[in-house]
């Protein structure tokens, strides 16, 4: 609980009852360092690829096309798609939702630089008149893009910049932690999320709860994986996402005076104390500036976190150990939305 908050939430303590437990924290202990995402997303390669898209080509037919193994490189390597600031896009609908929000936004954070269009499909109707250079290519082709076994009911690939709202930063070096988030009221952490597919729900969830962000702690897979890019539905394009450090958490804990809710699927510390999330707990939040921290699906908290935090607890009738991290996120970012989002 940040210092500056007079009022500590009341614990409610219940025994015998089986829950994934959440916490809150006022500091951070002195972690070791770990790597972020390394490669900022403007980071260009100076390389002969610079000449990706080639907007002279109309249609690929051969998958040994340089263009072709470019972007399945983009696809398959976290690291080439950060330095090449670009991510591969499988599917219309995470492309359609990207369209509709920049639609929204007076300043557009991505780029569509190309749209890979099967031979026999129509264009969508979004982008008859968007100007985008569209490629179209076949049934082969589609299928070595996509990576997918059975890409017939895939009709639209896109290369797309990685938006300028991400942010991969170092804690050793001084920070500007407002151009991070636009809104720090309610910022999802991430700490060690490995499976894509929990990232990308959370990230979604993140979206239609009305989040402001979200900070990636080390060990988190890429979300601009795949799998990511598929669970949360082009949602890694709407919201404002930083990869840091817990020093750099700690940047933004203290430059905005932030309550820390952080979260675990059991704790192995039976000297502390439990409390449980409730319609109260979070009403008394509502005017908060907070965090939640949700632990990796395997460990739970790292250890530097366990160690400064309180226990809160998602109460469970039924007989059973956990929650799945994506699905005790979502209750959590349910509970704690929040439409006053006055800094």
């Amino acid at each position: 609980m940040s210092k500056q908050d007079p009022n500590p939430r009341t614990k409610k303590e219940c025994k015998n009852t089986k829950a994934m437990w959440f916490s809150f924290s006022s500091s951070f202990p002195q972690s070791k360092p770990l790597s972020p995402l390394k490669q900022s997303t403007t980071a260009r390669s100076n390389t002969s690829d610079d000449q990706f898209p080639p907007t002279h080509v109309k249609s690929i037919t051969s998958t040994s096309n340089p263009f072709v193994k470019h972007c399945v490189k983009l696809r398959n390597s976290s690291s080439y798609r950060h330095s090449h600031g670009s991510v591969l896009l499988v599917g219309t609908t995470p492309l359609r939702e990207i369209y509709n929000f920049q639609e929204l936004m007076q300043n557009k954070p991505t780029t569509i630089d190309c749209l890979f269009l099967h031979e026999n499909a129509a264009v969508p109707e979004e982008f008859v008149e968007s100007g985008i250079h569209i490629v179209r290519v076949n049934s082969v082709v589609m299928k070595k893009l996509s990576g997918l076994q059975s890409p017939e009911s895939i009709d639209t690939i896109s290369l797309v910049r990685i938006p300028s709202t991400f942010h991969s930063i170092c804690g050793d070096h001084p920070q500007d932690i407002s151009k991070w988030f636009p809104s720090a009221f309610r910022i999802l952490v991430l700490d060690g999320i490995q499976d894509p597919g929990n990232l990308g729900t959370l990230l979604r969830s993140a979206v239609a709860f009305g989040w402001d962000g979200v900070f990636l702690l080390p060990g988190c897979c890429d979300p601009f994986n795949e799998k990511a890019l598929r669970a949360s539905r082009g949602a890694s394009f709407q919201l404002p996402m930083v990869s840091g450090t817990w020093s750099d958490l700690q940047s933004l804990v203290d430059g905005f005076q932030m309550k820390i809710l952080a979260g675990d699927p059991g704790s192995k510390d039976e000297l502390k104390k439990v409390s449980y999330l409730s319609y109260e707990l979070a009403r008394s939040l509502k005017c908060t500036k907070l965090c939640l921290v949700l632990g990796s699906e395997g460990s739970g908290l790292s250890e530097d976190a366990r160690e400064v935090s309180e226990l809160v607890s998602i109460s469970m009738s039924g007989d059973f150990e956990s929650l799945n991290v994506s699905v005790a996120g979502g209750i959590f970012l349910f509970m704690l939305q929040t439409k006053n989002k006055e800094i």
